[in-house]
């Protein structure tokens, strides 16, 4: 969680998803590279790089793409 300040001055908490451990752990389970799972989800090896080091946070539909290449329920990823 980080802490943001709200428009009214009070801070507020913000979830944020960080997938990078667990999706790099079912990757390297299947015996892909980053360039493979990337090809097999439809995103770009950069973006898998990004999550893998929690550098950015996913969109809902990444993590529904890597999950369906990966074989798995999306929930898997963002536990």
């Amino acid at each position: 969680m980080k802490r943001q300040r709200g428009g009214d001055g009070m801070a507020t908490m913000e979830a944020v998803v960080q997938i990078g451990e667990r999706l790099r752990q079912l990757r390297e389970e299947r015996a892909l590279r980053q360039e493979d799972l990337a090809e097999l989800a439809g995103v770009g090896k950069n973006t898998v790089n990004r999550l893998e080091k929690n550098h950015t946070e996913p969109h809902m539909t990444t993590v529904r793409k890597l999950a369906e290449a990966l074989g798995v329920d999306p929930r898997e990823l963002v536990r």
